[in-house]
């Protein structure tokens, strides 16, 4: 499994997980609101903080449903388009909230939802990655137009089947690559064949396992779909989760998680589509401590004691000693000998080789059988 750089920061194999705050749309269009946002984020100990930018008229038809948990949370008389265009983030919007990532010290990213919006963040903002949603998995102009740019890449793939992930891989290394041919499926499937499509894509993608479903309930989520796409892929594999709660983040890191998303609010109580599926601000930071913990908990595929445990041994386990007095010369017998702690004696793995044999020398109650002495 390879290795991205984003940002200075080393993603995949061997490296901490990258956490991605997910802020998204919960800034509900107001700058304060987002500076906010960028602020806890960087309070938890996030990587980075993501945010959504786009124009709604570019994405969205005006005859487009709601999905249901958009109803749900959302006037369900008002349509999509209209709910999304209050949510836009505005472009003059986006410098100050970079600079305030840049002086907290978290990475600013941004999810973009077509060309020109893709064009101010890699060109203008200059941002280090470009995250691809799972709704253009199969997007084939946008994830080529987004490829071009040569930045490393976050693909989220809910709602994908392994060969639409496949697909949208062979789009992206064409575009990794620059070839000039003109694009076509043929030329993708070529590209993701060739050693060269996968080099490219080895060096700048990163896949997201995600259920796109909000709130995902828990038996919806499938960790193991991890497991397939690193198989499938040979890329570092994460999770973009929506499960209630920490718990799921932090067993996909244990599962080998290179990344993980996670969408956070400033409140759940406040009005907009996605603040009830997302984590508050303690929340967040207690998701982010519990992947730190659950990484150094993983260590090393290796089964051997700990220095603290070298320390703990001799004092857990038992030695063996006289069960009572024992005379000079006594025969050892499973009455006079048995096992205690500290481990001072002979271990109890040596008591059949011991049981028979006359003693050496006279021993007192609870005291140990040493090797020296008998054996």
């Amino acid at each position: 499994m390879s290795t991205i750089t984003i940002a200075e920061r080393k993603v995949g194999d061997g490296a901490r997980c990258f956490v991605v705050a997910e802020a998204g749309v919960n800034h509900n269009g107001a700058l304060d609101l987002a500076l906010r946002l960028a602020d806890v984020a960087a309070d938890a100990g996030a990587d980075a903080v993501k945010f959504q930018t786009f124009q709604a008229d570019r994405v969205i038809a005006a005859s487009a449903p709601k999905a249901a948990y958009q109803t749900r949370t959302t006037d369900a008389g008002e349509s999509q388009l209209d709910m999304v265009r209050k949510l836009e983030l505005k472009r003059e919007f986006h410098r100050p909230i970079a600079e305030r990532c840049a002086a907290r010290g978290i990475l600013f990213m941004s999810t973009a939802f077509d060309d020109e919006s893709a064009h101010f963040l890699a060109d203008e903002l200059k941002v280090p990655v470009l995250k691809v949603p799972s709704g253009e998995v199969t997007n084939a102009p946008l994830l080529l137009a987004l490829a071009r740019f040569g930045l490393p890449m976050i693909l989220s793939t809910g709602m994908s089947m392994l060969a639409e992930v496949k697909t949208a891989l062979g789009v992206l290394a064409f575009g990794l690559m620059q070839r000039q041919e003109p694009p076509s499926a043929a030329a993708f499937a070529d590209t993701y064949a060739s050693a060269s499509g996968r080099r490219a894509l080895a060096d700048k993608v990163i896949l997201l396992h995600c259920t796109s479903e909000y709130p995902a309930a828990f038996d919806e989520t499938n960790l193991r779909a991890m497991d397939a796409m690193r198989e499938a892929f040979d890329l570092p594999v994460g999770l973009s989760d929506h499960t209630p709660g920490i718990a799921v983040p932090i067993a996909a890191v244990a599962r080998g998680a290179v990344a993980v998303e996670k969408h956070f609010t400033l409140d759940r109580t406040m009005s907009g589509p996605d603040h009830k599926a997302s984590l508050e601000p303690g929340e967040l930071a207690a998701m982010v401590a519990g992947i730190r913990a659950a990484e150094a908990a993983l260590g090393r595929p290796v089964k051997e004691p700990t220095a603290a445990e070298l320390r703990n041994r001799p004092i857990v386990r038992r030695g063996l000693v006289a069960a009572r007095a024992i005379a000079l010369g006594e025969t050892f017998t499973a009455d006079n000998v048995t096992a205690k702690r500290p481990a001072t004696g002979l271990s109890p793995l040596r008591y059949w080789d011991l049981i028979g044999r006359p003693a050496r020398r006279a021993y007192a109650p609870d005291e140990p059988i040493g090797e020296r002495d008998e054996l």
